[in-house]
């Protein structure tokens, strides 16, 4: 470490204490009755982790603070293991990393760039065809391909599709390059346009990594950075080293009373996460070697011009709005830059925190998804909470301005939207809604925020397309037909025309299966009543054409019954989703597609119906009615995917 940083590095660890001093000094003093704030970091993180732990139903956790060019605090809470009963250790307890392992790959791939071996500004296909990988990415945008800078900016334009890409066990995983060349997902917009989180983009930068180096992702990772860092108790590899394996801790999810197992924390794309596994204190090695500039107890693992590159802002989808470097996502909290890189994997999820102005990190897992999701929530929570215990410098709220924002108006929905898989669905029931309020004001509907108890938000307008959340640190732009958060600076949120509209599809598709339920529940009633009533036959064509409109009916009944079992549970859909092994996920576009050609043979009855007479006036009604309800129905299944 050079003289300079030495001395930051002592001014920095001053100020903190100074500051410790002086919080707990304002907490002995404080009025009686008024707020009582923790009189150390380590009361603060106690209170807070052990009140998500009991109010959100997580199993364990461990949290590490660096400051000031050492750690501060590293604290295990909770049960690693339920059905042993161990303890989670900060320093021995490894919890499966998540998304938080694209760290590594970013600074895997800028070793290579400092080593000559690739380039940022490159064409990915030129080291694809170069190494003989057996694939290269499709010429979607002829002219503009997908360079490596932007596989580390979430920029390439990839769809995104994950359903399948995790296993249960690391026996059954496929190699890297296998999989990205047999699961390669079709490009949906140009590169360098949007940010818009891309594992396949991340797992094929690893995959360059293996390509350069000649080495598997894992084994180059703990060679090249595990072990100059003295990361000792952290692996990429499938499956993990003894000591590393019979240390970490379970992955959980809520079921009813109880704690049931999560699976799917292993598979091919390892740069993105899959089977990644650490403990606390080791994440607090990583981020000392971030905030020194790549180097670590005298071992450099990165230059500190590319380690500060990876740190400064690469691409923002609104310049207005923070934006991303090379993984790492900027934050910002009451003025203050924060770094930050969140992991969710089943049962497991992460949240890492940089501020690099003030010389500080934190690093939190979980070992539990927690009632509603909500150990993703958890992460950000206490991110923020230390943030504004240590270094909090609250700032005024930017001044409102009048100005027209009727033009903003409409459903939105995010890029992260599948345009290849059934997850599309999601659409149905994730999209935002803006409107607009008096004094040029907005309010927006559906899970802008990551904290799921806020599901409407209200905003001031403070620019042209530019607006502050009231009561809270969240801003958002429109820019081209977008909606861009500061929070979350590897999403967009696209305006969907009126006929995307998620309300409409949700009344189509429940008007029409309205219309197909009573029907398939009326005629076989009708049809026993006019038995006993004995009432003359109708015609074996007229029957077959009955018989195939309550196929129909019944087929898209039963499927929309398995799709409610699939997203039941919001926890279990998730691992579902990663390892693609519920039945449900093919039986849907099976029965889907089975409807789809009784559809269309009920069409043709239909005009037989009103050609030859067949029933009565209102009989002939009621069967084009329910027709045009399945017509309807499949419609807008069709455009989220459901028919496969």
């Amino acid at each position: 470490m050079s003289t300079r940083r030495s001395v930051t590095a002592a001014v920095s660890l001053l100020l903190a204490v100074l500051m410790t001093v002086l919080v707990t000094a304002a907490s002995a003093t404080a009025a009686p009755g008024s707020p009582q704030r923790p009189r150390s970091l380590e009361a603060l993180v106690d209170g807070i982790v052990q009140r998500q732990l009991d109010e959100y139903r997580i199993p364990g956790a461990a949290v590490v603070v660096v400051s000031g060019g050492r750690q501060v605090l590293a604290k295990g809470y909770g049960v690693a293991d339920i059905d042993r009963g161990t303890r989670v250790d900060a320093g021995r307890t490894g919890f499966f990393m998540g998304s938080d392992a694209k760290v590594f790959t970013a600074m895997a791939v800028l070793q290579q760039v400092e080593r000559g071996r690739l380039d940022l500004k490159a064409d990915v296909n030129r080291y694809l065809t170069r190494h003989k990988a057996g694939f290269t990415i499709k010429d979607s945008y002829p002219g503009r391909p997908v360079t490596v800078r932007d596989l580390l900016t979430h920029t390439a334009g990839f769809d995104n599709s994950i359903i399948g890409r995790a296993t249960a066990r690391p026996e059954d995983a496929e190699r890297l390059g296998d999989s990205l060349a047999e699961h390669q997902p079709p490009r949906v917009r140009p590169p360098g346009e949007v940010s818009s989180y891309d594992n396949y983009g991340v797992a094929l930068a690893g995959y360059l990594v293996e390509l350069a180096s000649g080495e598997p992702f894992a084994a180059y990772v703990e060679r090249h950075i595990l072990r100059p860092l003295g990361m000792t108790r952290t692996s990429f590899a499938q499956p993990h080293p003894a000591a590393i394996a019979t240390a970490r801790a379970g992955g959980y999810r809520p079921d009813g009373k109880r704690q049931v197992r999560a699976e799917g924390q292993y598979g091919a794309w390892t740069p993105t996460g899959a089977a990644a596994v650490t403990t606390a204190t080791d994440m607090g090695r990583l981020m000392l070697a971030q905030l020194a500039g790549g180097a670590l107890d005298g071992h450099r693992v990165l230059g500190e011009t590319l380690t500060r590159a990876m740190q400064r802002r690469q691409f923002a989808n609104d310049p207005r709005l923070p934006g991303i470097g090379y993984i790492l996502e900027e934050r910002g909290r009451d003025g203050i830059r924060m770094l930050v890189k969140d992991g969710d994997i089943p049962g497991f999820h992460d949240n890492l925190a940089l501020l690099p102005d003030r010389d500080t990190g934190v690093y939190v897992a979980y070992n539990g998804d927690g009632e509603d999701g909500r150990a993703s929530w958890a992460g950000q929570e206490l991110v923020n909470r230390v943030a504004d215990h240590t270094f909090g410098t609250p700032r005024r709220a930017a001044a409102a301005r009048m100005g027209e924002t009727g033009r903003f108006t409409g459903f939105y929905r995010s890029t992260r939207t599948s345009h290849s898989d059934l997850t599309r669905a999601a659409a149905l029931t994730s999209s935002v809604r803006v409107t607009a309020g008096p004094d040029s004001t907005l309010t927006t509907t559906g899970p802008l925020s990551r904290d799921p108890d806020v599901t409407e938000q209200h905003w001031v307008r403070i620019g042209d397309g530019l607006f502050q959340e009231k009561g809270g640190q969240e801003r958002l732009a429109f820019k081209d037909g977008k909606l861009f958060l500061a929070s979350d600076p590897t999403v967009g949120y696209e305006r969907v025309p009126w006929y995307e509209s998620p309300v409409l599809h949700q009344q189509l598709l429940i008007g029409s299966l309205g219309v197909l339920l009573l029907s398939v529940t009326a005629w076989p009633i009708a049809a026993l009543i006019a038995r006993r009533r004995g009432s003359a036959a109708a015609p074996a064509g007229a029957r077959l054409a009955r018989l195939l409109a309550w196929t129909t009916g019944a087929l898209l009944a039963v499927a929309t019954v398995c799709f409610a079992l699939l997203v039941a549970d919001p926890n279990a859909l998730n691992q579902t989703v990663f390892l693609g092994d519920s039945p449900m996920l093919t039986l849907v576009p099976v029965l889907a597609k089975a409807a789809l050609a009784t559809t269309a043979a009920v069409l043709v009855c239909a005009v037989i119906a009103w050609w030859r007479h067949w029933w009565g006036w209102a009989a002939r009604i009621h069967y084009s009615a329910v027709a045009l309800a399945a017509v309807l129905f499949l419609t807008v299944a069709g455009n989220y995917h459901l028919l496969g």
